[in-house]
């Protein structure tokens, strides 16, 4: 296959950036779209270019690193998948591919097509944890939870903060990220000493880094690779305004 790229390129933060195009021949459908970049960088670095910079960890699909915004959609145009699983089978010779980095307030650029995305960690650092000790996993398995409960929590957990859900969103909004982890841990007993507060202070937490609103348009959530349901929006929507008639900080 032979295509045409037409990627990114940012200095910094403060450099305004644009678009530049290249040609990436012999291009195996059998690629992942992250290898198909490692091509390209490898192409780049025998004529002394600068590589174009990206993020990528364990491409399995699971660190949620692989951010590419492809051809108007996060991680492209497969459903739930990330970028790192994307195959270039998903695309024919002689396409052109437009590649941008996430768009939002609250994830800047670091350089081409790496943002920020530390915002996400101070949300859970603000409210997404337990404090109780479960002691071993024989232990904590001994706490008896409803199956309907346990699953409903694990698929909240399965969110991997890669951020598409906000790139996804008109109003760049963080609210299928946060109901998540919000969700994984409201429904099990392990996370009912912070259920109080844990809404309120992740919302808070949200809402200073620059997110914006949910307008419910569903688009987080029909561009999450993990396909993490709007139900949680709904919870986390319950938890924030019980914890709001009973808190002090109002």
């Amino acid at each position: 296959m032979n295509i045409t790229l037409k990627v990114w390129r940012q200095k910094n933060a403060q450099d305004k950036g644009g678009f530049k195009t290249y040609p990436v021949a012999n291009v195996s459908p059998d690629m992942s779209f992250l290898e198909m970049f490692d091509v390209l960088n490898e192409q780049l670095l025998a004529k002394g270019e600068d590589p174009v910079h990206f993020d990528h960890d364990c491409r399995e699909g699971i660190c949620g690193m692989c951010s590419m915004y492809i051809n108007g959609k996060p991680h492209g145009p497969k459903d739930a998948v990330t970028t790192c699983q994307l195959h270039m089978r998903s695309f024919k010779d002689g396409d052109s591919i437009t590649v941008e980095p996430w768009r939002a307030k609250a994830f800047p650029v670091v350089k081409d097509l790496v943002t920020d995305r530390s915002a996400f960690d101070r949300i859970i650092q603000s409210g997404g944890y337990i404090s109780i000790n479960t002691g071993g996993v024989p232990d904590a398995n001994e706490i008896p939870i409803p199956k309907k409960i346990a699953d409903q929590a694990m698929d909240a957990a399965t969110c991997i903060g890669c951020g598409a859900c906000v790139a996804a969103c008109k109003n760049a909004s963080a609210m299928l990220f946060v109901s998540a982890k919000v969700s994984q841990l409201a429904m099990l007993p392990q996370g009912q000493v912070e259920r109080k507060t844990r809404a309120e202070r992740m919302v808070a937490q949200m809402d200073e880094e620059g997110f914006g609103a949910c307008t419910n348009t569903g688009a987080c959530s029909a561009e999450c690779p993990k396909e993490i349901s709007l139900e949680n929006i709904a919870r986390l929507n319950r938890e924030f305004y019980g914890a709001k008639l009973k808190s002090e900080n109002v």
